[in-house]
């Protein structure tokens, strides 16, 4: 946990003095393969933030459908939504593997927004970057064909301002992806080797190493011929 937090961008803004302070008031907690993280509908009372692992946000209806959000791997924190609003969690969090969670409580979090302007730089950072994430999601959930969701989903779990330092090599299985990308295991091991085909990824016997992000990106327009995409 230390290290995570050390190595956090918020954490570069503050003293050292204030680092400690904050590794002192945290927690560190261990969940094993399948395990609620948390809750839709309890109380928030933590940030948090995943030190090694992988996990999925998710929402379930009455009847028992459920839909994935996003993925959640080492590195990122998340949970801050609902800390500044006051509320119950809207969403599930499930570790798809033994996961550890840093848990920041609330009298912290407050104390950093109240008094570092780095810290809060990041949180409008991170919550700009999430919502250009989730609106990119539904726009792809509504306009892409199988193959480029899947593309554009492991793109995602690279993002920079989320995935800072996230390496080439992603430990995630073919199911995890579909429940990511919403589409069934088979269907993602075909898009897989079409993707591994065209030497954007290579598979790997635990997961696979993306070899071109941008060809991720951007591979609608790989497929059709089509402009590629370009960052502001």
């Amino acid at each position: 946990m230390e290290d995570m937090v050390r190595h956090s961008r918020w954490a570069a803004g503050l003293a050292p003095a204030d680092v400690e302070h904050v590794l002192g008031s945290m927690q560190e907690r261990q969940f094993a393969r399948g395990a609620c993280i948390a809750r839709a509908g309890q109380m928030v009372e933590h940030w948090m933030g995943l030190i090694d692992g992988f996990a999925k946000m998710s929402v379930a209806s009455e009847d028992g459908r459920v839909s994935t959000l996003t993925g959640v791997s080492a590195g990122v924190w998340f949970g801050e939504g609902s800390l500044f609003k006051h509320e119950a969690r809207r969403y599930d969090v499930f570790a798809l593997r033994p996961t550890r969670v840093a848990l920041m409580p609330r009298r912290t979090f407050e104390w950093l927004r109240g008094t570092s302007v780095p810290f809060n730089h990041y949180l409008q950072d991170l919550l700009n970057a999430r919502l250009s994430l989730f609106i990119g999601a539904l726009a792809h959930e509504r306009l892409l064909d199988t193959d480029a969701r899947v593309a554009n989903c492991l793109a995602s779990l690279f993002n920079p301002d989320l995935y800072p330092d996230a390496p080439r090599f992603l430990e995630v299985g073919q199911v995890e992806i579909g429940l990511l990308a919403n589409v069934s295991r088979q269907r993602v091991n075909v898009a897989l080797q079409r993707l591994q085909a065209l030497q954007l990824i290579r598979l790997e016997k635990r997961g696979l190493t993306v070899l071109d992000l941008g060809g991720l990106v951007n591979y609608k327009a790989i497929e059709t011929g089509a402009p590629p995409v370009r960052s502001a």
